[in-house]
């Protein structure tokens, strides 16, 4: 696990961008897997003017993204599909075809979401998978539990996770309780690895991580552990608290 501490959260966000965009430069039908929230936010603005200035070019790569609220239609303001479309997508030169977020308002969520695993196999699987990470260690929406899922599937969204999250609600009670989520075995997968983290709340779940010598379900984050290639890029806050 390879750990950078930039100076503050726009200088974390270009770190990241410019790992992303080596990725794309040495492939570019780089498959992405992308985060949402606020902590990627700096991360695609910056991407938005390398296209917009150096001309990185986005139109053979292919997108997954970690999750989505069960029960939000894509076109709600606080879907993930709305997110991308107006932090990423609309603004560089990505075919949309080849950008996926799970279906919140699909028939069959469970059917849906062993197909979403198999889609990202179809496609060669993902090389470079960013993460966030929650103030209660989850990463995409795996929650300290005393069990977790392999793969993409439905998840209950914690209290603190759904409090966390109710900053972009009017109301705490509009927050769904329930996302579809890749697994930690989908993420896993992935070739790659970046987890960012900024600010003082994200600081005792960084600590964890960073000090942990044993795997556990109750630090979701911790089995990053056993994968072979991570990147943790965090800002001064969140390595200091």
């Amino acid at each position: 696990m390879k750990l950078f501490v930039e100076k503050d959260y726009d200088a974390m966000s270009k770190l990241a961008a410019n790992m992303v965009k080596d990725e794309i430069e040495k492939n570019p039908s780089t498959i992405l897997g992308l985060a949402t929230g606020s902590t990627p936010e700096g991360m695609y603005k910056e991407l938005i003017r390398l296209y917009k200035e150096e001309g990185l070019d986005f139109s053979k790569i292919t997108t997954f993204n970690l999750d989505e609220y069960v029960g939000i239609d894509e076109e709600h303001p606080n879907s993930y599909h709305y997110f991308m479309k107006n932090q990423l997508f609309d603004h560089v030169n990505i075919d949309m075809k080849n950008t996926f977020v799970p279906d919140g308002k699909a028939e069959n969520p469970e059917e849906f979401c062993k197909q979403y695993d198999k889609l990202i196999e179809e496609k060669g699987g993902i090389d470079l998978q960013i993460l966030g990470i929650g103030a209660n260690g989850h990463i995409a929406f795996n929650e300290p539990d005393e069990e977790l899922n392999v793969g993409t599937s439905i998840v209950n969204l914690t209290e603190s996770t759904i409090e966390a999250n109710s900053r972009f609600f009017d109301s705490i009670d509009e927050v769904p309780k329930t996302a579809m989520s890749m697994g930690i075995g989908s993420i896993m997968k992935a070739k790659k690895i970046i987890l960012m983290a900024n600010g003082k709340n994200k600081a005792e779940a960084i600590k964890e991580l960073l000090k942990a010598d044993k795997i556990t379900t109750k630090l979701p984050a911790s089995l990053l552990l056993l994968h072979h290639d991570v990147t943790v890029i965090v800002d001064e806050e969140a390595y200091n608290g």
